[in-house]
Order: structure tokens, then C-alpha cells, then sequence
């Protein structure tokens, strides 16, 4: 992608984030790099990367197995600082956070989906989700059930994880993330333990949440999820290779792999 030159993000009175081209922004990413280790240990996760994610967007992170794309993501999602450049995200720049910083970012702001649904075993589908919004002042049963009803398990908020499918208890993944009301929703291969019809019905209910306002980021190596997504980047070695647009995305049902 472009790189920005010495310019730097605009924070707007509403909590947004002004892009290049003057439209709200969710993500800016601006020479953002990551490295693990040192001298002979040294690992670059990232490699100056310049990225931004309009809000709204639903897009799609591709690659294979140690480009980069889950370390963007852990960026993104404040689970770990930059060791250089710049990161924007919930209206606010993450880049020099500290711990606590970053856990309050990642408690108001953002809502994560993970491959493995990690739904606490003992706990019904509705406590489940409960049990988590309950850390930012929303745990009341009300919204938590519609939190479920949004990913269409209504009736199912009385099952335990072990009563329900791979797919429903995805989406109760999903509904634990949203019931907070985050602007911005990150997923970590939703699909990758799931069949394709199951996979199907969890996109569906991403695509739902996009539409609805919600910008979505969705980690994955499975290139034909790229067809339901505004954009696809693509990264190798730690860097953005390419940037594609969509024009009329695919709805999750057209999607086979």
C-alpha cells in the first residue's frame, strides 16, 4: 500500500478517525512493525506496514501460515504493542499503550472471535455471554439474550457448549463478542474448524453484523472467504503484497471451499 509520508491521523470530536481520503476511518496503521526476539533470534513478524480500514468495511486478511496476519490483527486488537510505527484504532492511537491501556481498549472497544470457540464448559450459552459483557457495565440478562437472538440462537440460551453444534456454539462466540456493542469486530479464522455449511452460517451472521454498521476483520487462509469481503489484503513475509476491492461481495452462501 501507499505509505503516508510523515503525515499523521486526524481524531475527530466523535471518536472517528479522519482517512487519506477524508472518510471516517476505523484502523490506521502507519510503518507498523513487530519483532520478536534479537540478534540471531530475531523474528520480523511485520515489516513497516501501512494500512486503512474504513469504518464499516468488512475485510479480509489472506495469507498463509506466518505472513504476518494474526500479528496485524493482535495489533489491531491491542493484545500486543507495535515495536515501532503507528497504530489507530476505536478513535484512539494504541501504539504506546501500556497493559492496563490496552486491556481497557480491548474491554470497550473491540470484540474478538477466535478458531476454538473457548466458551467456558460449565456455564449455559446465555452465561456464557453474560459473563463477559458483564465486564463493561452490560451483563443484564436483556441484552445478553439479544445478543444471542442477533446470531439466531434464541432458543438455545439455555444449552451448555457440550448440548450444541460446532457452528452454534461459534455463534455464541460471536454473540459473547458483540454484546458489548463494539465498532469493531475481529476474527481469527471463524471458520477454520468448522464444515462448510457451518462455515456458511457463521459468515452469514458476520455479514449481518456488517451490515448493520459493524467493521469486520477476518483473519484466514481460506482465499474463498475473500469473495464476501469490501477488500482483501493479501501478506507474505510480514508485508502487505497486495490490496483488492470488491465491488459486489458475494453473500456467504455463494462461498464453497
Amino acid at each position: 500500500m501507499a505509505r503516508h509520508g510523515n503525515e499523521r491521523a486526524v481524531l475527530r470530536e466523535d471518536g472517528t478517525v479522519e482517512g487519506t481520503a477524508g472518510a471516517p476511518a476505523a484502523v490506521l496503521l502507519r510503518g507498523a512493525r513487530k519483532t520478536y526476539g534479537t540478534g540471531h533470534a530475531e523474528v520480523h513478524a511485520l515489516r513497516d506496514v501501512d494500512l486503512e480500514v474504513r469504518r464499516g468495511e468488512f475485510v479480509v486478511l489472506l495469507g498463509p501460515s506466518g505472513s504476518g496476519k494474526t500479528t496485524l490483527l493482535n495489533l489491531i486488537g491491542g493484545i500486543e504493542p507495535p515495536t515501532a510505527g503507528e497504530v489507530i484504532a476505536g478513535g484512539r492511537d494504541i501504539s504506546g499503550l501500556g497493559e492496563d491501556g490496552r486491556t481497557a481498549y480491548r474491554r470497550d472497544t473491540v470484540g474478538f472471535v477466535f478458531q476454538f470457540f473457548n466458551l467456558v464448559p460449565s456455564l449455559t450459552a446465555l452465561e456464557n455471554v453474560r459473563l463477559v459483557a458483564e465486564l463493561t457495565g452490560r451483563g443484564d440478562r436483556e441484552h445478553a439474550e439479544k445478543a444471542l437472538a442477533a446470531v439466531g440462537l434464541a432458543e438455545r440460551a439455555g444449552h451448555f457448549p457440550a448440548q450444541l453444534s460446532g457452528g452454534e456454539q461459534q455463534r455464541v462466540a460471536i454473540a459473547r463478542a458483540i454484546a458489548k456493542d463494539p465498532a469493531l469486530l475481529l476474527c481469527d479464522e471463524p471458520t477454520g474448524a468448522l464444515d462448510l455449511e457451518t462455515g456458511r452460517g457463521v459468515l452469514r451472521v458476520l455479514q449481518d453484523l456488517n451490515r448493520e454498521g459493524r467493521t469486520v476483520l477476518v483473519v484466514t487462509h481460506n482465499a474463498a472467504i475473500a469473495a464476501i469481503a469490501h477488500r482483501t489484503v493479501r501478506m507474505r513475509s510480514g508485508r502487505i503484497v497486495e490490496v483488492t476491492t470488491t465491488e459486489a461481495p458475494a453473500t456467504a452462501d455463494e462461498v464453497a471451499w
